[in-house]
């Protein structure tokens, strides 16, 4: 077992599961700089996946029915996109898209994460749960995690390039359209740069925090269709409101340094009202993402994964103590669940579209 390491010490960091492959597999000159990236702790490229692959199956799920003729769904852009391309040629590209967000969610997540621990190195070092980081316990020097950054961010840059242009090579979008999705991803630069810093100027960190990681409920259909629509904005809005959620039970770990500190956030801002307040926040997110799929004309199956999602999001506030570290921890890494059930959804719903015309 791999002790939580310090300043002269290696070793894992404070909230890292104890024999993680990083540091069974990994040489030790490489923990520091997988530290960073957060490899240890996959839950974060995960909640960043999600809004990408929801708004890319919804967006797909549009085709589906275009190609099975369910009436209006869809619209002109599935029509055209449908008209223009076979369903194997859809279907490759709807996996490798996939694949080409999950790499770009790993890269882009690291790269967040090297940059807020490089700014809050001093405040990490006063905090019990991340003073153990590779910063401030001394195990990597600044300007190697500015490297490291570099690295991860120019593997987020060709992740991105490559979403932008497969769409234009094969003749599905125009290159003004690879060139919108291509600046719709680096918009997103600036919410990353800024979300350090909220936290010493909002109580509501979370909900910048909430705007980058969403970010990916507008780049889904983005690079599906090659224009945006309500649909992924009201999807985003939704993410938003989840992101506040969850990012609040997480921050229930650090209030007392955090306040010693001065550092802000929602959950020393609800206190003992958490649960309230996410009682509106995750019904408020529901509604926002039923609406998306309303705007969408999913297939009603499609909202069964939703109705799911909403459950297990009453099921975190019932169960919430904000006393219980342990258990803030493990419910906001239980909302990987939250994320597969709506994404299922949307790909059961996408099959029977597909099917029930044959049927």
């Amino acid at each position: 077992m791999e002790k939580v390491q310090d300043l002269g010490q290696q070793g894992r960091v404070a909230d890292a599961p104890s024999g993680h492959w990083v540091y069974r597999l990994l040489p030790r000159s490489a923990w520091p700089y997988a530290q960073l990236a957060r490899w240890d702790r996959p839950i974060g490229w995960w909640l960043l996946l999600w809004p990408c692959w929801w708004s890319l199956a919804m967006a797909a799920s549009l085709t589906v029915q275009s190609m099975a003729g369910s009436g209006t769904a869809g619209g002109r852009a599935a029509g055209e996109l449908s008209g223009t391309s076979g369903p194997l040629l859809l279907t490759a590209l709807f996996i490798a898209e996939l694949a080409l967000f999950m790499i770009g969610a790993i890269a882009m997540r690291g790269a967040g994460c090297t940059w807020n621990d490089f700014v809050d190195r001093k405040i990490d070092a006063q905090v019990a749960r991340t003073r153990s980081r590779p910063l401030p316990s001394g195990q990597v020097s600044t300007k190697q995690a500015a490297g490291f950054l570099v690295t991860q961010a120019l593997i987020g840059l060709a992740v991105l390039i490559a979403l932008s242009s497969l769409p234009v090579l094969l003749d599905i979008h125009t290159l003004r359209n690879g060139l919108v999705t291509f600046g719709l991803g680096v918009a997103s630069l600036a919410i990353v740069a800024v979300y350090p810093f909220a936290k010493r100027f909002t109580n509501w960190p979370q909900s910048v925090l909430g705007l980058a990681f969403s970010w990916g409920a507008l780049m889904g259909w983005q690079v599906w269709f090659g224009t945006l629509g309500w649909s992924p904005l009201a999807l985003y809005a939704g993410a938003i409101l989840w992101t506040i959620g969850y990012d609040t039970i997480y921050a229930h770990q650090d209030k007392e340094d955090d306040a010693l500190v001065g550092v802000r956030s929602t959950a020393r801002l609800f206190g003992e009202r958490t649960g309230r307040a996410l009682i509106w926040i995750y019904a408020a997110a529901l509604l926002f993402m039923a609406l998306a799929f309303a705007l969408a004309e999913v297939p009603l199956p499609a909202f069964a994964g939703l109705i799911a999602a909403g459950f297990h999001m009453a099921g975190q506030i019932r169960a919430l103590d904000i006393d219980d570290a342990d258990q803030c921890l493990a419910l906001f890494k239980s909302n990987k669940r939250v994320g597969w059930l709506i994404f299922l959804g949307l790909l059961g719903g996408a099959a029977w579209a597909a099917l029930s015309p044959q049927i």
